[in-house]
């Protein structure tokens, strides 16, 4: 290992950007505050109120454990000369190198998701055990992650191949691999609501009733080419409350988590329904595709410049230089980065959020239900009513429900 300018510059950057959430995430607790905010006490009782606080604090803590923990971990792993003797070990089994790459990327996975176990089941079986969330069984937990990780072999395995073989044999493979990827995300967007969800959550019609009846009128009145409204047991894992549009083109479906369905009354789930048509009316939709596949290209773009940096290579004392070390290296590279990016998203979303709201109560005409609808929302997920707004800044990419419910003129 070489302390080189790339080695400062990302051990710099890894540890500001650390600093950073740690000092936001300690100006949102401090900014919990004991009074119910006006807008809520008819919704929000004390009781309720302060385990959403305590909720937000639990939640904080085991954030910031987390964050240090794999920090560290990742420090560790390179000072020691990690990558070098992973790269070494695996270049010994001679299987080429492709199949060389996949074996240097799969283990590194495997060893993030084995990190990850134990703040994931105390997330799931302890925190939100304790505040009344978690309806997963253990069994369920072990079948997602093994059904999770078959998938990750199936889908991924095969992508990452052919990105390895591309930079090894074709001029301009940046270019291509963009392509390739691009294609291959909206493909997986368009088929992922037929043969992907399915494999973790029922999805059943939604039964003929006023509700349905509803929900259809409002899609005809808004001109929204809605396929089909189902129902997903989200119960199955968890109380908490949502609803989503997947598909793309003319495969639209929304999807409506039983517990919303339970918890709201007809009027408040059509504003619900009308603020996901409302991203499709303003294309929001359009607008974070096309942002989405054009980041990903200079991202390619600055892949291909920097493929094989000796520089590079030497700051996290890797020997010789390959196309899939270049990848895992470019990903904590370019890290800083992403995190810039992810700023300006949810700034994008949050703006987003707010034309949604509005064109709801615009086209329902019931700016009050939306409003009711937000209200239950934040009350049953334990939402923080009071977050800190540099908090906000960095990582909401939904507006502080308060803000959306005064936003939409009846607070």
């Amino acid at each position: 290992m070489q302390i080189n300018a790339w080695f400062l510059f990302i051990t710099l950057a890894l540890f500001l950007f650390w600093k950073l959430d740690l000092f936001s995430t300690l100006l949102n607790l401090k900014a919990l505050s004991p009074d119910i905010p006006d807008a809520f006490r008819e919704f929000v009782d004390e009781e309720a109120y302060e385990q959403s606080q305590e909720y937000t604090k639990e939640k904080s803590i085991l954030g910031i454990v987390s964050g240090v923990v794999s920090l560290l971990v990742l420090f560790a792993f390179w000072w020691l000369g990690g990558f070098g003797w992973l790269d070494n070990v695996v270049r010994g089994w001679n299987q080429g190198p492709v199949v060389t790459g996949l074996l240097f990327v799969g283990i590194l996975l495997i060893a993030q998701q084995i990190l990850s176990v134990p703040f994931d089941l105390y997330g799931t079986f302890v925190l939100e055990e304790k505040f009344g969330f978690n309806r997963m069984t253990f069994g369920t937990w072990m079948l997602d992650r093994v059904k999770g990780g078959i998938l990750g072999i199936l889908i991924g395995a095969p992508l990452l191949a052919a990105l390895l073989w591309l930079f090894q044999a074709v001029p301009m493979a940046w270019l291509w691999g963009w392509l390739l990827v691009t294609g291959f995300s909206l493909a997986l967007t368009y088929v992922a609501p037929t043969w992907i969800m399915p494999l973790f959550n029922k999805f059943e019609p939604l039964k003929d009733g006023e509700l349905k009846t509803e929900i259809h009128a409002m899609a005809e009145k808004c001109e929204f080419p809605l396929k089909e409204v189902t129902v997903m047991d989200g119960s199955k894992r968890s109380a908490k409350s949502n609803a989503f549009f997947t598909g793309l083109g003319d495969n639209k479906r929304i999807a409506l988590f039983d517990t919303l369905i339970e918890n709201h009354t007809v009027p408040e789930l059509v504003g619900v329904l009308a603020h996901e048509i409302g991203h499709f009316k303003k294309r929001h939709i359009i607008k974070s595709l096309v942002i989405g596949i054009l980041t990903t290209g200079a991202m390619f773009f600055l892949l291909g410049l920097m493929m094989e940096n000796r520089a590079l290579f030497d700051a996290f004392g890797v020997e010789k230089t390959s196309i899939y070390v270049s990848l895992v290296l470019f990903g904590l590279v370019i890290s800083p980065v992403n995190e810039i990016l992810s700023v300006a998203g949810n700034w994008m979303s949050r703006k987003h959020e707010f034309e949604a709201d509005a064109y709801a109560a615009e086209v329902t005409g019931d700016p009050e239900a939306m409003a009711n609808a937000l209200r239950k929302l934040s009350k049953d997920n334990l939402s923080n009513l009071t977050p800190h707004p540099f908090y906000v800044f960095l990582n909401y990419t939904h507006p502080p429900v308060v803000e959306r419910v005064r936003a939409l003129g009846v607070d």
